[in-house]
């Protein structure tokens, strides 16, 4: 027995809680482990052993800039340790410890082989790893996994891609919210309560900033109270996402090469979900299996947390520990919004889709038969009173689906709407728009957004997408006849929604979505620096030689194993839709 000395001070309760929280924690922890870069640079680390583990476990490995420690270690995947795995969280460069500057995108290449170069001389390390997490970790992890060596023997990783070069600019249009939003949080989740503040606070900040209605070259100031280096980089890159500043950041041409197998999960209403079905389809050409689960969550959403560790545990087991029996049969998964169900696909766009085409009509019609003979629909985008964007994808916050009335009664906005449906109408896959337009613009804007329209009248968007016109730069359009007509491909978020019985589809199609994507001053000036502004009038034909129409991916009978309704499922359960 051993006795206190009654002169010492007794221990504090927040070190006795401390105390008993360590001594029934099913693992062991190392704080602060150093990692040296090639360039002398010390990255710190933090690993988890599941405790009795007789020989190493297999290591999972996290390269995060948001922390490594309190509530960030849970969703760097600290719950897969009592499942028999160990667990290394690096900070990444310049953040929480990790000495050098932190270069958001441009280090982690470099920095993750060489973080896996030093995890393989441990004498702790089982020999196999795994690569785990959510957007900018995902990131990390597609950074350096075609060339992170045979080790590497699984990936799980959600809501990102393995390039945000698109995502910056959707469409060619600068992606002003999300990208300041992001700065705005980075900037300032290292000082005294940031990591508690800057997510709750950056994008209102951004938002403020944006309607000031100045130069976009000043929104970092205004938001963030001082220069801000990814925001200036990315309004530099804008005129050429080919530039050497997205080379050494885009990994998407390296996808196919990854031979460990992936596992993804993405939201319907997520920032990055476009891009993320492209590394699905990418991994698919390239003969690969991965799986794919689409949920009706956003980037910020609380819910997909379970889905992801759920997913990403069974694909651990499978794959670091020799134990498939968690693995589903099909590797697409979907939740269906407006059919409230889960289904399972062999492959992703699903089999037996076809794309149907329904064509924007004058007078706001909308509906499979043909265009007819018609004027052109005419609107005027104002770039000083942009139209607003009321839902869809944003980075921080919500972006559940909305009422989009308002929006539709504004005249810079034009709406197509089809007769009530006598039947339900399932629209799974990807979503497109072939418009005919016309502008006194050369430099202009285009957007279109899908709507399922209630009986009551509610008006909820499903997915959006738009596209730049640009005369300086390529891009999805082409010339018709010789009067100023052009034909744009525009593509639009993917779509897994049923529109029921009794509901209407609807299009709306304009040339703004402040402050999601910056406004287009119609000058051809460079956007970080523009001040003066035109409007745009704006023509949208819809006659037998223009046929304007949304794409719908509209799928077949529902696989006879449809899973049943989030809140009928036995055991956990995924969350349900909003």
């Amino acid at each position: 027995m051993t006795l206190r000395d009654p002169s010492a001070a007794p221990p504090r309760p927040a070190s006795r809680a401390r105390e008993r929280a360590r001594r029934l924690r099913p693992y062991h922890v190392e704080r602060d482990l150093p990692v040296t870069m090639p360039d002398g640079a010390t990255l710190l680390a933090d690993r988890y052993v599941p405790l009795g583990a007789r020989r190493p476990p297999p290591t999972i490995l996290v390269r995060t800039p948001y922390g490594r420690r309190g509530p960030a270690a849970v969703l760097n995947g600290l719950p897969f340790v009592p499942f028999g795995f160990q667990l290394v969280v690096q900070s990444a460069r310049g953040t929480f410890g990790s000495e050098g500057e932190f270069d958001p995108l441009g280090s982690e290449h470099d920095d993750g082989l060489a973080t896996v170069a030093w995890l393989r001389e441990r004498p702790w390390f089982g020999g196999t790893f795994g690569m785990y997490g959510a957007s900018y970790l995902g990131y990390a992890a597609w950074a350096l996994a075609a060339a992170a060596g045979p080790e590497l023997r699984a990936m799980a990783v959600q809501v990102t891609a393995s390039s945000f070069r698109d995502a910056a600019y959707v469409g060619g249009s600068f992606a002003l919210e999300s990208t300041l939003t992001w700065t705005d949080l980075t900037h300032r989740q290292q000082r005294r309560f940031g990591m508690l503040t800057a997510p709750l606070l950056s994008r209102r900040r951004a938002i403020r900033a944006a309607r000031t209605g100045r130069p976009l070259a000043e929104l970092d100031v205004l938001a963030g109270g001082a220069p801000m280096r990814f925001y200036q980089d990315l309004l530099a890159a804008h005129r050429d996402p080919g530039s050497a500043y997205w080379l050494k950041r885009d990994f998407s041409g390296t996808v196919g090469e990854v031979a460990a197998p992936v596992s993804m999960v993405g939201g319907w209403y997520d920032v990055f979900l476009p891009w993320e079905v492209r590394d699905y389809l990418a991994l698919r050409a390239a003969g690969h299996r991965p799986y794919l689960t689409i949920g009706p969550w956003w980037h910020a959403d609380a819910r997909h947390g379970l889905a992801a560790f759920r997913d990403s545990l069974a694909w651990f087991r499978a794959h670091l520990r020799g134990d498939p029996s968690w693995l589903r049969a099909e590797p697409v998964r979907l939740y269906v919004t407006g059919a409230r169900e889960w289904r399972d696909y062999r492959d992703w766009p699903p089999p037996g889709m076809r794309q149907e085409r329904w064509h924007l009509h004058s007078g706001g019609g909308l509906g499979r038969d043909g265009p007819r003979e018609a004027p052109p629909s005419r609107y005027r985008f104002h770039p000083t009173r942009p139209t607003p964007a009321l839902g869809g994808p944003t980075l921080l916050g919500s972006s559940r689906p909305v009422d989009n009335r308002p929006l539709e009664r504004r005249p810079d906005v034009l709406v197509f709407s089809s007769p009530v449906l006598d039947a339900d109408l399932d629209v799974i896959g990807p979503v497109g728009a072939d418009l005919f337009v016309r502008s006194d613009r050369e430099h202009t804007d285009f957007i279109v957004r899908l709507c399922d329209v209630a009986p009551d009248g509610t008006s909820r968007n499903v997915c959006e997408g738009g596209l730049r016109l640009d005369p300086d730069r390529p891009a999805a359009d082409k010339p018709v006849g010789t009067a100023g007509v052009r034909r744009l491909a525009v593509d639009l978020w993917p779509a897994g929604h049923r529109f029921l019985r009794g509901h209407r589809v609807r299009v709306h199609v304009t040339s703004g979505a402040y402050p999601k994507v910056a406004a287009n001053p119609g000058t051809g000036e460079p956007i970080a620096t523009a001040r003066a502004s035109v409007p745009a009038d704006q023509e949208v034909f819809h006659d037998p030689d223009h046929p304007s129409a949304i794409l719908l991916p509209v799928a077949g009978r529902p696989p006879e194993a449809a899973s049943p309704a989030p809140d009928e499922e036995a055991g956990p359960g995924l969350p349900g839709e909003p």
